[in-house]
């Protein structure tokens, strides 16, 4: 399954309980999609949050964070790594 790194870059001040809770929302409902978030990394500082997802398709990876409330502000799919 195809895998993709999404940000969000809107969440300055985020706390680690605070990312835990949207990661928490996201797992509720990712089968709806087909989506499987593995983990969620932040930057308080910069209101960064990278989300590492398998999924099969951007458009899945985007809805569920839509209906959970925090949008992507971009989806990139992952087809190089080393």
């Amino acid at each position: 399954m195809p895998q993709f790194m999404d940000v969000h870059t809107s969440m300055v001040g985020v706390t680690a309980e605070q990312l835990l809770e949207a990661h928490k929302a996201d797992l509720a409902i990712q089968d709806d999609e087909g989506v499987d978030f593995k983990q969620a990394w932040g930057d308080p500082t910069t209101g960064h949050v990278f989300c590492l997802s398998e999924a099969p398709s951007a458009e899945a990876v985007q809805k569920i964070h839509q209906r959970a409330g925090h949008p992507a502000d971009e989806v990139h799919e992952i087809t190089v790594t080393a």
